[in-house]
């Protein structure tokens, strides 16, 4: 199970979401844009900028509630410490 956090291009909205399938969430994220019944789609926020791995659907759903409960400044202070550049993240390359 994921937890993981898109943001837009200019990095003005985040969301936070859990899968136990990060690439194939991406897709339909990303497939989404533009969909105004969707956050993600309104936003546009497609751009994954941060994920863990956790071990199962409870803890994950339990972080995802935690990360939506922290300030945007705690929430970008995460981020930064695991992708300075806030970069979008391609999983297939991603060195971490």
């Amino acid at each position: 199970m994921y937890v993981y956090i898109l943001t837009n291009p200019t990095k003005t909205v985040l969301y936070i979401g859990v899968t136990n399938d990060l690439p194939r969430r991406l897709y339909a994220h990303s497939n989404g844009r533009g969909d105004a019944g969707k956050f993600t789609g309104r936003y546009q926020a497609d751009l994954l900028v941060y994920f863990e791995n956790c071990p199962d659907a409870t803890q994950a759903i339990a972080r995802e509630k935690q990360l939506k409960g922290w300030t945007r400044s705690k929430k970008d202070a995460l981020i930064t410490a695991f992708n300075q550049e806030w970069q979008s993240i391609d999983l297939e390359t991603w060195a971490g």
